[in-house]
């Protein structure tokens, strides 16, 4: 009789089958897994110093946008109002000593209680030159003064843009008295009116006023200007 032992009466082993290998591993032992791995979220110090300044970058820029809207603009119920004292202020007097060189027509500096916010010098359809000054009202509307030695036709087509639209320019509406002068008034529907008028003394010499400003603003700029000294020219 054998003495070896009946397999189908030896009990089943607890170790994974396969032995030991010959580097000395465990051939039973769990293949690595592949493919992707869940994702985490990065540890604070994975955070890399780039996204930080990034970060900032696109923060800053909106922040002082927002500032500077903020201080530019009052509240009011339904909409923000521009606060009339914000915003650049230029000097006439400088700006049109400046623009007088060479001019060929004197430039005149009014004294207006209107805030000036910018200034302009540049062609006249169908010649000319066109000096310009906008003002700001305590009201924060506009008014807007040129000074021009083109024709009333051509200054109306240059500063209501018709020329650069190819449009028929405003439509006369009448004509008003005002520091002296008669001002003929062009106006297109639902538009602002464009307040034209000829120095006396000086038939090529005209004033024009537009913008949305009050009809007693604009007879406040009108008399300033009327009276007002010459920064040079001729």
């Amino acid at each position: 009789m054998s003495s070896r032992p009946d397999p189908s009466t030896t009990p089943p082993s607890d170790e994974p089958s396969g032995g030991v290998t010959a580097g000395g591993g465990t051939a039973g032992r769990a293949a690595p897994r592949v493919g992707p791995r869940a994702l985490r979220k990065p540890g604070r110090g994975e955070t890399s110093v780039r996204d930080m300044i990034g970060a900032l970058l696109i923060l800053v820029p909106v922040g002082l946008l927002l500032f500077s809207v903020g201080n530019s603009c009052s509240f009011a119920p339904g909409m923000p109002v521009e606060d009339p004292n914000s915003g650049p202020t230029v000097n006439v007097q400088s700006r049109l000593a400046e623009y007088a060189v060479g001019s060929a027509f004197p430039l005149r500096v009014p004294d207006v209680p209107f805030r000036a916010n910018s200034t302009d010098r540049g062609p006249v359809e169908g010649g000319g030159t066109a000096v310009r000054i906008g003002y700001v009202t305590p009201d924060a509307d506009f008014l807007s003064l040129v000074q021009t030695d083109g024709t009333a036709a051509g200054i109306l087509a240059t500063e209501s843009g018709a020329a650069g639209r190819g449009e028929g320019p405003p439509l006369m509406r009448g004509t008003l008295d005002a520091a002296g002068l008669e001002w003929e008034v062009y106006q297109r529907d639902g538009g602002e009116p464009f307040r034209i008028a000829t120095l006396p003394g000086d038939p090529d010499v005209r004033l024009l006023v537009t913008g949305s400003g009050s009809d007693e603003q604009f007879r406040t700029l009108a008399d300033a200007v009327v009276e007002a000294p010459t920064a040079g020219g001729g």
